[in-house]
């Protein structure tokens, strides 16, 4: 077992020097103080020396200190009894319910990624309704794919995550996994009391590593859920849906860490490794022949800039994206979905059949119209235009007001009732708007 000593300490940056038996990368390290401080090793150099994070940001750390391996990496608890606890990034329960220390609980190493089969076949396409009329239209939830959630603050992106969490729920189709990264302690708590209130735990796992945490927390929770999901695909053959939010805040802790270890940013100030981070984490949420991890991921647009090269990067990873526009939400829309440039590749014939792409066809082009007539009608008035221009714009304002819906989750805040709709429903309600 190898021995080392502080050298440096540097905020959550702590440089180990070894005497022969250097950790592996990954590796936890023992501190030999008071509260036995583990330090995650992040990159290992010439001359032994280990350069680590302090994952609890303990400040009792000194240089000199004593260190030494543990021989073993962070290691979630795995199986049945997650189901219906809050985690945090290295497993442990933040329920304030029983611990998952026993011995017939099996653990998992988070940086262990499975095994890839190369025999899997692709399924047919297996549609998941949602409920919500805007995003069962415009961006089908077809199982083991990934759909995001874009916007800037404030324009109801976790509102509309809770909402589809609690109607698929409701559904009892397959498990729901929640992965809170760096988003407000509120929202989670929120989230958990709706669930218990509703008796929605029983199929719920989820893990917390909010904005109160520091940023090795919160870059190591979301890999600690998708290993928790894996267990759940690979070993019991469940389907899972994975909700996160946000995706932007794992990049942003990241190039938190980054900065600190003082590395040299990359384009738009981010990360070196951005690509690399936020690619081996999405290849994680992925099918294989034993199960499926649905991802439905909310992604905060910084300045409400869509060219953000991380909004890109993560947006190239998705199947689907669902806009939420400040705009929009000013006019009371909700949910506020920018139905011009949300978009997917799953809106399909083979996937959602002839009926519905034709309707989405017709759609989108009533939409465009509507944009290119503003322009127009701000100058002139509407009764100036042609009759069909005037039919056309018509038929768009309603299809724009038809997708507005009261959501389930904000009832006990506006004591509206909740609304949701089939499929069916939807594609009949729009029928009846474009004939």
């Amino acid at each position: 077992m190898g021995q080392g000593i502080i050298q440096t300490v540097k905020d959550l940056v702590v440089m180990v020097v070894f005497d022969d038996d250097c950790p592996d990368i990954n590796e936890l390290i023992l501190v030999d103080n008071p509260k036995k401080t583990l330090l995650l090793v992040d990159s290992v150099s010439v001359g032994n020396k280990a350069l680590c994070l302090n994952i609890y940001g303990d400040r009792t750390i000194q240089k000199g200190m004593a260190v030494k391996n543990t021989g073993k990496s962070i290691e979630i608890p795995v199986g049945d009894k997650t189901i219906g606890r809050m985690l945090d990034a290295l497993g442990n329960p933040i329920d304030g319910l029983d611990s998952l220390d026993s011995p017939d609980i099996a653990r998992r190493n988070i940086f262990d990624t499975p095994v890839q089969n190369d025999t899997f076949k692709i399924a047919k396409p297996e549609i998941l309704e949602t409920g919500v009329k805007v995003i069962d239209f415009f961006t089908p939830f077809v199982k083991g794919r990934k759909i995001g959630i874009i916007g800037g603050a404030g324009v109801g992106k976790t509102i509309l995550m809770m909402e589809l969490m609690h109607n698929v729920a409701m559904s009892g189709s397959g498990l729901s996994f929640f992965t809170g990264i760096g988003e407000r302690i509120r929202e989670g708590h929120e989230l958990y009391m709706t669930l218990k209130d509703n008796n929605l735990l029983g199929s719920t796992c989820m893990f917390f590593g909010q904005m109160n945490e520091n940023p090795v927390q919160r870059g190591l929770v979301a890999i600690s859920a998708v290993t928790l999901a894996e267990y759940f695909r690979d070993d019991q053959h469940k389907d899972v849906l994975f909700f996160a939010d946000n995706m932007y805040r794992y990049v942003q802790a990241k190039n938190e860490v980054s900065t600190i270890i003082s590395q040299i940013p990359a384009e738009g100030g981010y990360e070196p490794t951005i690509f690399s981070d936020v690619k081996t984490l999405q290849d994680r949420l992925s099918s294989n022949d034993k199960g499926s991890i649905t991802a439905v991921e909310t992604i905060y647009v910084p300045a409400d800039d869509l060219s953000d090269p991380a909004v890109q990067m993560i947006q190239h990873e998705l199947d689907s994206t669902i806009v939420l526009s400040r705009k929009v939400a000013e006019q009371g829309i909700r949910p506020a979905v920018d139905l011009i440039n949300t978009s997917s590749a799953l809106l399909a014939p083979d996937i959602v059949g002839d009926r519905h792409y034709n309707l989405s066809v017709q759609v989108q082009g009533l939409l465009q119209k509507y944009e290119s007539l503003k322009g127009i009608i701000a100058i002139i008035g509407e009764n100036e235009l042609s009759p069909s221009d005037r039919t056309d714009y018509g038929k768009a304002k309603l299809l724009i007001e038809y997708f507005s819906q009261n959501m389930s989750v904000m009832e006990t805040l506006n004591g509206v009732k909740g609304e949701q709709f089939t499929r069916e429903q939807t594609l009949q309600g729009v029928e009846a708007i474009v004939a």
